[in-house]
């Protein structure tokens, strides 16, 4: 699965009334594992940024006078996310921005190229409701080093939303299986072919204590999903 973290900063917060896009950064995801394939441009707006949002993204418009503006990249955009499910924390104030310049060049919705979106603003309130969760808070909250985070800037984000993501979904990365795993081990110069058909692997069972720690994990899982987890609909009567 494709998948690609997406974060904007912008001149100011509604795309409605005028503002404009002026920093796009992605972080590409394959498998739930970072490739390194990112997407980070400046953009110039032509306009000015509010105060407001200066001082939150840091980025002056005298920066942004030569830089190439949206028209210039639609296409490089908009090849770079085809058929890729988007990550985006607050979804819909992305989105919107990117609708509004893609109508402004007579192109579609941007959910005419991707295959779908995933809010984690809106995982993250009801994995932690009632608390904070803005990125700063969901950092803090899941182990993830956000020391360099000192203005918004959208590369910056989408990495360090990569991290929180896969933090919230539990790491499942971890029982990702890749395919097309060598055989041969490398001798020197000699590669030799190694059969592992007859490889007998010893089977390790739980003791009663793992087996409660794991039950206590299981249940931890299940509470943050509200009873919904597939486990425990199919388990049977007691």
């Amino acid at each position: 699965m494709r998948q690609i973290v997406l974060d904007t900063e912008t001149t100011g917060l509604s795309a409605e009334n005028g503002d404009r896009i002026i920093e796009i950064g992605c972080v590409e995801l394959l498998n739930r594992k970072l490739t390194g394939n990112n997407l980070h441009h400046y953009i110039n707006p032509e306009r000015d940024s509010h105060e407001d949002a200066l001082k939150v993204h840091g980025i002056s418009n005298e920066f942004l006078r030569d830089k190439p503006k949206f028209a210039q990249l639609a296409d490089e955009i908009l090849d770079y996310l085809s058929g890729a499910e988007l990550i985006i924390h607050n979804a819909p104030f992305d989105i919107s921005f990117l609708n509004k310049e893609l109508e402004r060049l007579g192109r579609k919705p941007i959910k005419a190229y991707i295959d779908g979106v995933i809010d984690t603003l809106v995982m993250a309130k009801e994995m932690f409701p009632g608390k904070r969760n803005g990125l700063d808070a969901l950092c803090d909250r899941l182990g993830v080093d956000n020391s360099s985070r000192t203005l918004h800037g959208a590369l910056l984000d989408a990495e360090l939303l990569a991290d929180v993501y896969i933090n919230m979904t539990r790491g499942q990365d971890a029982l990702i299986v890749e395919e097309g795993i060598p055989t041969e081990v490398s001798l020197g110069e000699e590669l030799v072919q190694v059969d592992l058909s007859r490889l007998e692997l010893p089977v390790l069972t739980a003791n009663e204590q793992e087996a409660a720690a794991h039950d206590a994990v299981l249940a931890d899982i299940d509470k943050a999903c509200k009873g919904k987890t597939l486990w425990r609909q199919l388990a049977p009567a007691v």
